[in-house]
């Protein structure tokens, strides 16, 4: 599970009057990534909601802007996990070129493990720390 990546083609309402993505868009692609990968650890984010009262938060976001991607390009997003602490997952994240391979943009995102109710920090279960840990 290493080594993560989720496609993605960029829509026509990705992008700007300047015909690249938007960058904001890029956090979409990143949360999407994130999303797909919980999902292949076995994890559904409203399942985790509903059986445990535990939402994941991000909670701050560094993003390097290196190259445009454009409508209809179709981009690799990467989603991999390189620090857990007990109540929070720091992200590494790249967006590549499918086709040739580029670097196009990069990401550290920490997402914080937070109650649904109050939003304040709670400890990630032990079964989903355990499936984290042994993938990374």
């Amino acid at each position: 599970m290493k080594d993560f990546q989720w496609r993605v083609r960029v829509y026509y309402e990705d992008t700007d009057a300047g015909g690249v993505v938007y960058y904001a868009n890029y956090l979409r692609f990143y949360e999407r990534a994130r999303t797909e990968r919980l999902r292949a650890w076995g994890y559904e984010q409203d399942q985790i909601r509903q059986e445990t009262g535990l939402v994941f938060a991000v909670r701050s976001v560094t993003v390097d802007y290196l190259r445009p991607a454009r409508f209809n390009d179709q981009l690799l997003v990467t989603a991999d996990v390189f620090r857990v602490k007990r109540a929070s997952l720091e992200f590494s994240q790249e967006i590549t070129s499918e086709v040739s391979c580029e670097l196009l943009s990069r990401a550290r995102i920490r997402v914080a493990c937070v109650d649904s109710g109050t939003f304040t920090p709670r400890p990630i279960p032990n079964m989903m720390l355990d499936k984290i840990t042994d993938d990374i």
